[in-house]
């Protein structure tokens, strides 16, 4: 355990021993001989006190000298005991919310009853919504890219630097060959196309990506299509010009040891969606879209053709653009798969900027609202067994009658999952139309359908719901619990005497 973990441990205990036995500060330096400050330092967690010194208040608390020093607090603060000795402020980098640790530890130290309770209640929390290590990080990686808007210019930077240094026709994308060689020359990759289904385990046909450090090989497995590949030879320079020493070593990723080593991915793929979806291009872009009076989806579809990236690479850096370049920052985007023919969608992927809608059915099991266009663009595209289609887009405007009638633009995508035939997943973009309609011109045109959604069947009160697969029983109950705090309230005001 750190050295400063262990002072804070002593210094919760000495102020807990203290308080039971109702001594002041004051008292218990009379006591001991050692000084009013020097005791409060102690408490804090700031010095611990040598051998002869904890003799002294062992005798003053009368208490074993043993027992004093053990790690082991009683059950009242053993949880702040736990997360510190769980080396949990280790993993996380504090700093990049703008906290520094030795601050946190102070708030613990100064009331760690508090603390403790807090504590409990998101272990708890954890627990009835089995909240893994796993997804504990990725939220925390999430409430870093919302803090920031999702929008890291050093990494915009590093990218410009990057082709100004390496790519010589700064008009033409940089091509796959041209990467592989910079990996080769400049970083000493031997970089292999591998067949994964031929190895023994058939699981490792749904990686992409196997990167080996000790002899740099980087081994792609030859069924990802072009897009994928581009983006994994990206990455990989990403990982490499950034200088990002912990990583992930597979992609998509299966293991991690720490924080940092998402954090870095998350900072490697920024990287080559900046390499291959430069900013000023795919600015210039969207203005030109934007300013389009009819929406038309085939304009979209060229849009997105011009980059012969998948969709959600494109999706995905709009999240870091629009905030930016067009001061839209209340933005969600979403990634939902499925099975072809099943009704069943699982949402793999989210971002939400500015608190807007959070789908909670992946934690709660509850369902998706059948009204979204994300799950709609998705079912189209299952029973359409004819079409040869391998992008379709769909878009509406949804209004959220449940949540302040807050009305978003979403626009959605839909492709198959290049690993596997029967599955689909869909990629969506949603943008609170109060400030994206002056902006984006195309929303004044009345041919873009509206529908009236929720976030869950569950959570949602609408009457004679055609698409409804789940009976709204959180609603019913929330309405339940409302209706019964009026009639109290009404009871208590007609024995009152106050009507």
């Amino acid at each position: 355990m750190q050295e400063n973990y262990i002072k804070l441990i002593f210094g919760l205990k000495i102020k807990q021993i203290r308080t039971t036995k109702d001594l002041s500060l004051f008292k218990l330096s009379k006591l001991t001989g050692l000084s009013k400050s020097y005791l409060n330092e102690i408490e804090k967690g700031k010095k611990y006190p040598k051998t002869d010194k904890i003799v002294l208040l062992a005798e003053a608390f009368d208490v074993p000298y043993d027992e004093l020093v053990s790690l082991k607090l009683d059950k009242n603060l053993a949880p702040v005991a736990e997360i510190l000795q769980s080396n949990l402020l280790q993993e996380i980098p504090l700093e990049l919310f703008g906290i520094e640790e030795r601050d946190l530890i102070e708030i613990i130290s100064n009331a760690p009853m508090k603390v403790n309770a807090f504590i409990s209640t998101l272990i708890e929390i954890g627990n009835n919504y089995n909240l893994t290590r796993e997804s504990f990080y990725l939220a925390s990686l999430r409430s870093f890219q919302e803090a920031n808007d999702n929008y890291f210019p050093e990494l915009e930077k590093a990218a410009r630097d990057f082709l100004t240094a390496y790519w010589v026709d700064q008009e033409a994308y940089i091509s796959n060959e041209s990467m592989m060689e910079i990996l080769k020359e400049e970083f000493g990759y031997t970089i292999i196309f591998e067949d994964f289904k031929d190895y023994k385990r058939k699981e490792l046909a749904k990686i992409r990506s196997i990167f080996i450090k000790e002899n740099k090989h980087l081994y792609i497995n030859e069924h990802t299509d072009h897009d994928q590949k581009r983006f994994i030879l990206a990455k990989e320079i990403g990982y490499n010009y950034l200088k990002l020493e912990e990583r992930l070593y597979t992609y998509s990723w299966v293991l991690f040891d720490n924080f940092d080593q998402l954090l870095n991915n998350f900072y490697a793929s920024y990287f080559a969606g900046a390499l291959l979806l430069p900013e000023k291009d795919l600015v210039d872009d969207l203005n030109k879209l934007f300013i389009e009076e009819e929406h038309d989806l085939s304009k979209f579809l060229t849009f997105f053709g011009k980059y012969t990236e998948s969709p959600e690479t494109v999706y995905q850096r709009m999240t870091n653009l629009l905030p930016k370049h067009f001061n839209i920052r209340d933005l969600f985007f979403l990634r939902i798969t499925t099975k072809k023919g099943s009704d069943n969608f699982r949402l793999t992927k989210e971002l939400h900027l500015n608190q807007q809608q959070s789908p909670q059915a992946n934690e709660t099991d509850e369902h998706y609202c059948r009204r979204w266009v994300s799950l709609n663009v998705l079912k189209e595209m299952g029973e359409d067994e004819t079409s040869n289609t391998t992008h379709r887009m769909a878009a509406q405007i949804s209004i959220y009658p449940f949540n302040n009638n807050q009305k978003y633009y979403v626009i959605s995508s839909a492709t198959q999952d290049p690993f596997n035939p029967d599955y689909l997943r869909s990629v969506s973009i949603g943008l609170l139309h109060k400030q994206v309609q002056r902006k984006v011109k195309f929303l004044g045109d009345p041919a873009i359908p509206v529908k009236e959604v929720a976030v869950t069947c569950e959570n949602c009160g609408m009457d004679n719901c055609l698409e409804r697969v789940a009976p709204p029983k959180r609603f019913a109950k929330d309405i339940q619990s409302k209706r019964l705090n009026v009639i109290v309230n009404e009871f208590i005001k007609e024995k009152s005497g106050l009507n």
